[in-house]
């Protein structure tokens, strides 16, 4: 039975990265931000550095750690306030985002001593790093465990595929990879574009131990995350593109947007009350 204290440490967590992910939006001015792909992944990044992965804060560089890798490097708003919450980057660092000669910019640098483990932008290069991680991971002799997060819509690159061959062929026990499942890519819905139909299935057949999960439901995400797999792991987190502010939630025009002082008090003002 998953702790109830837990439970509610983390959903706090998730509503503080929230208002934090919406201040960044804000904050980045005319330059817009990738609003709706950060909010749709609060909930995972709650629970995987809040209490799945073996970090530590004090010592980012620490051998023995879990290694996270944000492939779908547009959710850059959630994995910045991730890192903020549990104590790895400062507030000064958080609040750089976007300036000049910041360590943290709109996609993430490479600053281990900050909690980045890789470089990404151009999309579809995630799981192949993580691949080649988790493969090092096992020559060294150690028991860290690599995640790495996809976007649906970034599912449609070649490169990705290759990785999905490969990781139950070379039997990666420690890799997990998560699919942020939003229905939502740049060009438009992701069904309309390149529907990936019986997902759950053809990743099966690959090799994967496959789970499909509510991707806000912190409860459902810490019981999945804390089962064991002898092969290597996909979770389906099926979740909302802008999740948590009405305006941007299913909204395409929220993939990349400017967040206007107005509609940023609305943002909040919606925070507040969801947590009264």
């Amino acid at each position: 039975m998953i702790n109830a204290s837990l439970v509610e440490k983390l959903k706090k967590q998730a509503s503080h990265m929230r208002i934090n992910a919406l201040k960044l939006a804000n904050a980045s001015g005319n330059n817009a931000a990738h609003v709706g792909p950060g909010l749709s992944i609060i909930e995972i990044l709650a629970v995987l550095y809040g209490h799945t992965m073996n970090i530590n804060s004090k010592n980012s560089l620490d051998e023995g750690r879990d290694r996270f890798i944000l492939s779908k490097e547009h959710g850059v708003l959630a994995y910045y306030t991730a890192l903020y919450e549990n104590g790895i980057i400062t507030e000064e660092d958080l609040a750089s985002f976007m300036n000049t000669g910041s360590a943290f910019l709109g996609h993430p640098v490479m600053n281990r001593k900050k909690g980045i483990e890789f470089t990404s932008g151009s999309l579809g290069m995630g799981l192949s790093l993580a691949i080649g991680v988790a493969m090092g991971l096992k020559r060294k002799q150690l028991s860290s465990h690599v995640y790495v997060l996809l976007g649906d819509g970034e599912s449609n690159e070649g490169s990705i595929w290759e990785g999905f061959l490969s990781a139950p062929h070379f039997k990666l026990d420690n890799l997990t990879v998560i699919i942020d499942r939003n229905g939502i890519q740049l060009g438009g819905k992701t069904n309309d574009i390149l529907p990936m139909n019986h997902l759950e299935k053809v990743l099966e057949e690959m090799g994967w131990a496959v789970s499909t999960v509510d991707g806000h439901d912190i409860e459902a995400l810490i019981s999945v995350f804390d089962s064991v797999s002898h092969k290597p792991r996909v979770i389906i987190a099926n979740t909302i593109k802008g999740k948590g502010v009405s305006f941007m939630e299913h909204n395409i025009d929220w993939h990349h947007a400017v967040l206007t002082d107005k509609l940023f008090n609305e943002a909040i003002e919606e925070q507040v009350k969801e947590n009264e």
